[in-house]
């Protein structure tokens, strides 16, 4: 079976392709540091699979699975996580990755989900999956969602309302409302909140 791995650090990344080297029946057929470019690459190399870290500079790594479906669907996609966050399994699941995965597996079961991957199977880390289902889905609304997250960047309302083409009062009335759903102190307390459900991504 042929094997892609793209992994932004270097020390991981050289562990996988060892132990993925290892095996008889596994081949890296190619490595990379940033998702920028695996899709091209993998078009000329063909691989059974590709173990993909979800959080990739460049391109991230579910943009990179969702490419890679589109784009060459023989070759199957295993993200990897450093980081349990409900969110992150509903939008793999959405990218109808084959498998999702902690970094924190041992090796044994890596190599046993990529070749259950590569077999047709999906293999999703179940602490994951219990995770997902334990958090409710996002109370907030796209808007409220988007606001929020401009105000986490540390932009001041009014500039949300100049860049989102609104007034400042409804700029005051989403993050208000954000507060409210999330069952926050403050706007500060709402982001922490939305951050911890993987509601919110880090910038």
């Amino acid at each position: 079976m042929r094997v892609l791995v793209a992994e932004d650090m270097q020390i991981l990344r050289d562990t996988l392709v060892a132990v993925l080297g290892l095996e008889s029946d596994l081949e890296v057929v190619g490595e990379f540091s940033t998702g920028d470019g695996v899709v091209s690459a993998a078009m000329a190399l063909r691989p059974d699979v590709a173990v993909v870290d979800i959080d990739l500079p460049g391109t991230d790594g579910l943009t990179v699975a969702a490419s890679l479906r589109e784009r060459l669907p023989e070759c199957r996609v295993l993200i990897l996580t450093a980081l349990a966050v409900p969110d992150n399994l509903r939008r793999a699941l959405a990218a109808q990755v084959a498998g999702f995965l902690g970094k924190d597996v041992p090796a044994h079961e890596l190599i046993s989900a990529v070749r259950r991957v590569a077999a047709g199977e999906r293999v999703i880390d179940p602490r994951l999956a219990v995770a997902a289902l334990e958090v409710p889905q996002n109370p907030l609304s796209p808007r409220e969602t988007e606001i929020l997250s401009r105000y986490a960047e540390g932009r001041d309302p009014a500039d949300i309302a100049a860049e989102l083409h609104l007034s400042y009062g409804t700029v005051r009335n989403y993050l208000a409302s954000a507060v409210t759903k999330l069952g926050a102190r403050n706007r500060v307390d709402a982001i922490r909140r939305a951050r911890q459900s993987g509601w919110l991504r880090e910038t």
